[in-house]
């Protein structure tokens, strides 16, 4: 009989077989496990298996409603993970073996790792349990000695229960806060029709009041102005700058409120007055001080490091180190929470820097050189300690030396390369000199910082160097002139300079990773704030999921690095504290839950307590939103600033509309009002305003039907006959009015290209990118083209600059937010003009190996959903191209003469053009060509950003300047063309 191990993932199984080989005999291979006379050994890959309600308890998206809340099932079924079905039932397969005995728990050490393995067991069991022994092994270090250990000292599953047990109740216990807290909040929201998703959970509601409070305090923030008295010392050998300060100044409550600042202009030009042209007494204090290199990464810290020096994404991160450790077998398992190395591991360390320093990489192999001569790689306390090592430890690079890393990866892999080497050099040595310059009774303070040995800092090169000469205003240190015993200086110059208080700083993924980490310093009882301690909000293989989950739910933005709430955050963290289930926003949940859990693991608490507790909780925040009896929440509502189109009225804001309160502000108005979030999507506070100027916005993604379907829409104010007032209505799109009607079209905005039809300029209108000679013009009231292409497209935006890209080149760039009507799930495309067809079609990327993906026949059409089309019977299509009138027989040839006839062009250029592209008379699409034809053959595409296009002598005639970018080409073409 064998037993079988399962592994979390397919590298441990493969460091495994490696380690028992020496003891167990050689493994065969074979395609999803390896096999011995004595043991079979398979992994997962993460999470296999996930939870789900019996089918009696399910509650479908359409029907939620307080009528079938709460949903506390009295077991879990369980249900395959769509895209690893194929490895679980490999895994299963396994399991079953009627020669497999006994099975040992290899996934990680840890709650998660438990919990895998116990799902996986459970439903390889089915109805009828698998009824074979279990036990655990439980590593720490994946050396071979140490898993070889670790088979000498297996766990039994009884030393596991707790672990167990505490592992399915906080799966459990999330699914039910989760699943009945977004469904109470989303029937909250819809009670007047419609389907408002409001999603809200145990760490994604806390991590989004973070953003939402930050928000709320910038503001409400005043500036308050300030003044900072700065002067310039001469001594004998040079000058030096320096700063007043108060010594006597003592912290005070208000924040803001610091030594080196004065809060009236009179205070600080009379110590402007006083100390101007007098001479200053010096004292000064010079102390070594020693720096020492941050820690090895963990995920979250990675992720910020990489945030903050390249500006990639939390997302972005994990995905290239994911790549850097799955596919080029680089750097260690990344989805850690532990920034150190087993004890063990000091001769793996010492071998990496040997693979550093033969690598080739001229950059990094002098750093690991210099390590290995002097001996730095031993065991430091600080680097290796087994009590800070969990499931995981910290992301080091491994043994592989990498090739063929793209230039993301090579970053990321430079990073942590960098900081595994700078653990092990000296610390950074400074001598840091205090000076104080005593004028007039006044005090300065200037601080002098010198390098004295780099230590690690060696390994950063020019990075460092910048962070030591960090000098401003004589506070922050920089070499300093040298002054005499006894000598007395000069005030060269000094002057008052007025600033004013600034609001804290908008989250960036960097910060707010660090807010979830360090989410338990928020919380004021002791005991769950040591239970958070080691987790926060979240775990380091969750934070990114839950940020970018939190944008796609419309519930942040990400506006270059900020992370920036929306109008359906600020609405939420309303609801939850009027319905007085802040609970939902708190950290203090998670803490309660890590406190409760531990107990669990330690067996001072029983499984079936917990969720009890879990239980009520659900019913309660269930009830408060079912029993809410006002008719509107509490909460800071704005003001709109454009009058009641149908009284002149003030419009306020409540937590459901936008209402007329009458010319006061404070009556019935005349009736006139909105709905805040129309279709289930919220109105932003610039949007309304803009709205109720033009009467019209869009077109805006992100509705929903009431089936719960995203759906693109255009929205207007109409007058309503009937009601005598103003109306909100959706308008999808219909843009053949003006063809219809033959009203006149005037393009306001430049053009984004050539027309790939007939030539003419390509102009937005309405929903859509049009030719001009597709709709009625002064120039020619019967249109004589029909190129068009949506503005969205299958819930895509399009924004100008990929119109500009699709004119100039044939296709836009690969984008990735597409959703298909059939399936609704999103995929990644490129929009490409089809001659043949003569209209605008997908481009899917090739499959590896070369293959490419089944040609699309379809344009790229998007109609809605037929429960938002019920109002209206205007039928929407994103991209239209009307069919032409001839027969099927003689489309195929028209589009192919098309391309040649507007090749035959009448434009002259100029003479700056002409030398890049020759003399002659072009077609404007020819240009285009010939252009790009240029810029290829010389290579003018700048490597590092293929939009932008560095000019040689030709081009910058053309230009006008030394760069430019793929957008601007046709506006600046056109300049050149007569």
């Amino acid at each position: 009989m064998k037993t079988l191990i399962i592994a979390e993932k397919p590298s441990v199984a493969q460091d495994i077989v490696r380690a028992l080989t020496p003891v167990a005999g050689k493994f065969e291979k074979h395609e999803d496990h390896f096999e011995s006379d004595s043991y079979v050994v398979t992994s997962a890959v993460g999470h296999l298996v996930e939870i789900q309600a019996p089918e009696q308890y399910d509650v479908k998206r359409g029907k939620w409603s307080f009528a079938n809340l709460p949903v506390i099932p009295p077991h879990f079924d369980l249900k395959p993970v769509d895209k690893t079905k194929s490895r679980l039932s490999a895994v299963v397969r396994q399991a079953k073996r009627k020669d497999v005995s006994a099975l040992i728990n290899a996934c990680d050490a840890g709650r998660e790792g438990e919990l895998i393995f116990r799902l996986i067991e459970q439903y390889a069991g089915g109805a009828k349990p698998l009824n074979k022994p279990v036990k655990r092994l439980w590593l720490q270090s994946m050396t071979p000695q140490a898993i070889r250990d670790g088979f000498n000292s297996l766990r039994s599953e009884q030393q596991m229960q707790g672990l167990a047990d505490a592992a399915r109740s906080r799966s459990e216990a999330d699914w039910l806060v989760g699943i009945n807290g977004t469904r109470a909040m989303t029937a909250f929201n819809s009670r007047d029709g419609g389907f408002f998703l409001t999603t809200v959970g145990r760490v994604q509601t806390p991590t989004l009041a973070v953003v939402v409070e930050r928000e709320e305090q910038i503001r409400k923030f005043i500036s308050r102005d300030y003044w900072e008295i700065h002067a310039e010392f001469a001594a004998a050998a040079g000058t030096y700058p320096g700063k007043w300060f108060d010594p006597k100044w003592r912290k005070e409550e208000d924040a803001e409120k610091k030594a080196d600042r004065k809060w009236t202009a009179a205070e600080a030009q009379a110590i402007v007055n006083a100390v101007r042209g007098q001479k200053a007494t010096v004292t000064e204090e010079a102390t070594p001080t020693t720096q020492a290199s941050p820690g090895l990464f963990d995920l979250t810290s990675l992720q910020r490091e990489a945030n903050g020096k390249f500006g990639f994404s939390a997302k972005t991160t994990l995905a290239l180190a994911q790549s850097l450790y799955e596919r080029h077998k680089a750097l260690t398992y990344p989805r850690t929470d532990s920034r150190h190395l087993p004890e063990d591991y000091v001769p793996v360390a010492k071998q990496t820097f040997e693979m550093l320093a033969d690598s080739g990489m001229r950059h990094l192999a002098p750093h690991a050189l210099t390590a290995l001569n002097n001996n730095y790689v031993r065991k430091i306390p600080r680097v290796f300690d087994n009590k800070k090592v969990s499931d995981h430890f910290a992301i080091i690079p491994t043994l592989q030396a990498p090739s063929g890393l793209s230039e993301a990866e090579q970053k990321l892999y430079d990073l942590v390369v960098r900081r595994f080497m700078a653990v092990f050099f000296p610390s950074a040595e400074y001598q840091v000199t205090t000076r104080i310059s005593v004028a007039a009774g006044h005090s300065f303070k200037t601080v002098g910082k010198v390098l004295v040995k780099p230590g690690w800092l060696a390994i950063y090169g020019k990075e460092a160097a910048a962070e030591v000469e960090d000098a401003k205003d004589g506070d922050k240190g920089q070499n300093l002139v040298p002054v005499q015993p006894g000598e007395q200086v000069g005030v060269e110059s000094v002057e008052a300079k007025g600033l004013k208080t600034r609001p804290p700083a908008r989250y960036s993924e960097a910060t707010l990773l660090g807010a979830m980490e360090g989410a338990g310093k928020m919380v004021d009882d002791d005991e769950l704030r040591e239970a958070m301690q080691e987790k926060g909000l979240g775990t380091p293989a969750t934070r990114a999921a839950i940020i970018e989950g939190l944008i796609n739910e419309k519930y942040m933005l990400r506006e270059g690095r900020e992370m920036l709430p929306t109008a359906k955050a600020f609405q939420l963290m309303t609801l939850l504290r009027g319905l007085q289930v802040e609970e939902l926003s708190k950290p203090e949940l998670t803490g309660e839950w890590e406190y409760k859990l531990a107990q669990m693991e330690q067996g001072k608490l029983s499984r079936g307590q917990f969720m009890a507790e879990i239980a009520a909780m659900t019913e309660h925040i269930v009830k408060k939103a079912k029993e809410y009896d006002r008719d509107t929440v509490p909460g800071d509502y704005a003001t709109v600033s454009t009058p009641c189109p149908n009284c002149g009225g003030v419009v306020k804001e409540n937590y459901r509309r936008y209402t007329c309160t009458g010319a006061d502000g404070a009556s019935d108005g005349c009736g006139f009002s909105f709905g805040k979030s129309p279709a289930g999507r919220t109105f932003e506070p610039a949007e309304v305003e803009q709205f109720m100027r033009d009467k019209k916005i869009g077109p805006l993604d992100g509705f929903r039907s009431k089936a719960g379907w995203p759906f693109v829409a255009e929205m207007a104010l109409k007058y309503n006959e009937e009601e005598k007032n103003w109306k909100l209505e959706f308008d999808f799109g219909d843009d053949k009015k003006n063809e219809e009607s033959g009203e006149i079209v005037e393009f306001s905005d430049a053009s984004l290209g050539a027309c790939p039809k007939c030539g003419s300029p390509v102009h937005e209108h309405g929903s859509n990118y049009v030719c001009s000679k597709a709709v009625p013009t002064n120039e020619q009231p019967t249109p004589s083209c029909d190129f068009k292409s949506g503005k969205v497209i299958l819930q895509q935006p399009v924004e100008r600059e990929q119109v500009v890209k699709l004119l100039a080149t044939g296709k836009t760039d690969l984008l990735d937010k597409f959703v298909s009507n059939r399936t609704r799930r999103t995929f990644k495309a490129m929009l490409a003009w089809n001659p043949e067809e003569g209209k605008v079609t997908f481009e899917f990327e090739p499959r590896e190996g070369g293959k490419k993906y089944p040609p699309r026949k379809t344009s790229a059409k998007t109609p809605f959903g037929k429960a938002a089309a019920k109002k209206t019977t205007a039928k929407t299509a994103a991209v239209k191209t009307a069919k032409a009138p001839a027969a099927k027989k003689a489309a195929k040839p028209a589009a192919e003469k098309a391309p040649r006839k507007a090749s035959v062009g009448t434009l002259k250029p100029s003479p700056a053009l002409m030398a890049v592209i020759g003399d002659g008379t072009y077609a404007r699409t020819e240009v285009v060509k010939k252009i790009w034809d240029y810029i290829k053959a010389n290579g003018l595409q700048d490597p590092a950003d293929k939009r932008s296009i560095k000019a040689d002598g030709k081009l910058q005639a053309v230009f006008g300047k030394d760069q430019a970018t793929m957008f601007e080409l046709a506006g600046i073409i056109g300049k050149h063309l007569s």
